[in-house]
């Protein structure tokens, strides 16, 4: 068997095993939260009319990490060499952890903002301290090459801040789900053509609980307790998976076979979404002199609900939005260079929500360009 048949084969494994075992132990934690009382109860911010449960997140580092023992098994079995694990990988392993930990504590008892960004901050510390880190801006503003101690803090607030706009875009059903599929996605088509086994082995068992996941929780019926939210556990775990693949695509490493120089583009393209709606929140906040953390329904999600579209509808043309910077920056990063490709999308969603504002406009609303 050719290594590209084996990378399919126990990426294959990881993924079915993953979805399996994410939909044999969703329905379990459904039944544990309406046993407990464990539900997201319906505000004046949040979009839900019910009290629906908020667990689950819970299932998915365990389905990521029982997809991969069960891979890593085969393979093994079938006597292809080992997988070796670097040090920024098992720091990886323990921030997760450590981050999953904090997601299900706040979901259970609750957190304070500070416990759960300090927690993110130690975490994400942790992964320059290994090694990992941005090392280079790959010509984005005519940067290339940036030193270690200016790397270092840059990546731990990038870390962070991907958590948290994972976090803060988990508005709607499927949104925070679907937007990560996308991504996972690119990323899984990344690293399986750099032949990076073990990375498509995560990504895909990612990708397998995600599928089960985003089934309870956009068609799951609500009144038979089978619908499901991630509640933090879930939102700012795979929040840091996504800061952690975004930081191994964008890290120069000329041992790495096949590495294109783009990375930085591709980790950007892929969470260009989440990126510029926690930006223009933030600015929003700001601009009216308020925290930039203080909850409100001015996401992008929001607006389009405010424009007239169902969950479902604002849920499609989200996912669509960030399908589309995929195709603009594969189509213009090699003609006109990462800096002004960033620029065009900026453009992209400035017209997007002038256009969105239009419509809002139409209904009686009369909205500025930030809200």
């Amino acid at each position: 068997m050719n290594g590209t048949n084996q990378l399919f084969l126990y990426t294959l494994i990881a993924g079915i095993t993953s979805c399996l075992f994410g939909l044999f132990t969703i329905p379990k934690v459904l039944d544990y939260c309406k046993e407990k009382g464990l539900y997201d109860i319906p505000n004046a911010r949040k979009v839900h009319k019910n009290a629906i449960p908020r667990l689950g997140g819970v299932v998915f580092l365990p389905s990521v990490f029982v997809g991969c023992i069960v891979s890593f098994i085969i393979y093994q079995l079938n006597g292809t060499s080992e997988i070796s694990i670097s040090l920024w990988t098992l720091f990886f392993f323990i921030g997760a952890a450590a981050i999953y930990a904090t997601g299900l504590i706040d979901d259970i008892i609750g957190l304070g903002p500070l416990t759960k960004l300090t927690v993110q901050l130690i975490a994400a510390c942790a992964l320059p301290l290994s090694g990992l880190y941005i090392n280079n801006l790959h010509g984005f503003c005519g940067i290339y090459d940036i030193p270690y101690y200016i790397g270092m803090p840059l990546t731990v607030v990038i870390v962070a801040f991907i958590s948290n706009a994972i976090n803060l875009i988990d508005g709607i059903d499927g949104l925070a789900g679907g937007l990560t599929m996308i991504a996972m996605a690119g990323f899984f088509y990344a690293f399986s053509i750099w032949g990076l086994t073990a990375y498509s082995t995560v990504i895909a068992a990612i990708i397998g609980v995600l599928l089960p996941y985003l089934y309870f929780n956009i068609q799951g019926d609500a009144s038979k307790n089978r619908k499901i939210f991630m509640g933090d556990t879930g939102s700012l775990t795979i929040g840091f998976l996504l800061a952690f693949l975004c930081l191994k695509i964008s890290m120069e490493n000329p041992h790495l076979p096949h590495y294109p120089g783009n990375g930085l583009l591709i980790a950007f393209t892929l969470i260009a979404v989440p990126v510029f709606d926690v930006f223009r929140v933030a600015f929003l906040r700001i601009r009216n002199r308020r925290s930039p953390i203080t909850p409100d329904k001015n996401h992008i999600h929001h607006k389009l609900l405010r424009a007239g579209c169902s969950q479902h509808q604002a849920l499609c043309v989200i996912l669509l939005l960030a399908l589309l910077f995929c195709l603009i920056n594969y189509i213009l990063h090699s003609y006109i260079g990462i800096t002004f490709t960033v620029v065009a999308d900026i453009l992209v969603y400035t017209l997007f929500h002038l256009l969105l504002n239009k419509k809002i406009s139409s209904k009686g609303e009369k909205p500025s360009l930030f809200e």
